[in-house]
């Protein structure tokens, strides 16, 4: 009886001896950091990959991990310094750096990370009024990362940055703001509309003064285009009479010049008196019709130039 119980008892104290070889074997992961105590004291931090440590004199301790984690801080109610009672939530994103001060530094990094953003939260919260919680969340997120950075060394972590979700206001508060947004909004619509119709009268007034300034620029080059118009046609015509004189001229200074000259004069002095006496009954002779040769004699170049042909001229029935 005494022998079975003596090795039941050895039995025992071999699984255990085992069971402590094996457990003193430690595999530790990727981004994972397990810190070794040797008969209570600290003795080494282990790093990624296999290790083999001394059964019964080594333990591992403590599991830290190395990487980002998330960890939310609960609602808390705040008083702005325009005394509105406000909740703040927000998340802290935290890793651990040192292992040994993660773990040895303070009893939970965690826990203590969130209440020191809490308490500074509401002390920044404290030094500003409620319209500037809502705009200036970045100043409160970045003064928060920097109290916590604080102590990074003594508690072995970072902060790498802090957010905050949600500020929540009473009711009475939301509706008081609403209303003011809604007011705002309304004034800024009066003011936009107003600004419209001013510029529209101004593109009116600024387009009716192109029409006029264009109206009198076109009118103005009408009048200089009719002018030069004229002016060029006075040129043409004058042109035309100094080339037709010169061309008389010439005429006139070759032999029997003169004699066809007045025998076109006589044509024309005839003509002249069958178109006075084409559309009336009247009957238009010369003074003296017998003497022909005192007519023809009065149309000769010496005297076209001062005789009269009215004169001549006798209306009769």
């Amino acid at each position: 009886m005494i022998e079975l119980i003596s090795q039941a008892v050895l039995g025992l104290l071999s699984i255990y001896v085992l069971f402590k070889f094996i457990q003193s074997i430690q595999l530790v992961p990727t981004q994972r950091a397990y810190v070794v105590e040797r008969l209570g004291n600290y003795h080494k931090t282990l790093g990624p990959g296999f290790h083999a440590l001394v059964p019964f004199f080594d333990k591992v301790q403590y599991k830290q991990d190395l990487r980002e984690e998330t960890i939310e801080v609960e609602p808390q109610e705040c008083f702005t310094r325009d005394n509105v009672k406000v909740e703040v939530d927000g998340v802290i994103y935290l890793a651990v750096i040192d292992p040994v001060n993660a773990s040895y530094g303070i009893t939970n990094y965690r826990f203590a990370a969130v209440q020191l953003a809490q308490t500074t939260t509401r002390s920044i919260i404290g030094k500003m009024d409620l319209d500037d919680t809502f705009e200036d969340r970045a100043i409160i997120n970045k003064e928060v990362v920097n109290v916590l950075s604080e102590m990074e060394k003594a508690w072995g972590i970072r902060v790498l940055r802090y957010e905050i979700k949600n500020i929540y206001t009473p009711k009475t508060i939301q509706n008081a703001m609403e209303r003011q947004m809604t007011a705002e909004r309304n004034r800024r619509a009066t003011i936009a509309k107003s600004e419209g119709i001013m510029q529209s009268t101004i593109n009116d007034a600024e387009g009716e003064k192109e029409e006029i300034i264009n109206k009198s620029e076109g009118e103005m080059q009408r009048q200089i285009n009719e002018a030069e118009g004229v002016a060029e046609e006075i040129e043409s015509i004058a042109e035309a009479t100094a080339v037709s004189i010169e061309e008389i001229a010439e005429a006139l200074s070759h032999d029997k010049g003169k004699e066809a000259m007045q025998m076109r004069l006589a044509e024309q002095y005839i003509s002249q008196l069958s178109k006075l006496a084409s559309d009336k009954n009247d009957v238009i002779i010369p003074k003296d019709v017998t003497n022909y040769d005192a007519i023809m004699s009065g149309l000769s170049l010496d005297k076209i130039s001062i005789v009269p042909v009215e004169s001549d001229l006798k209306k009769g029935t």
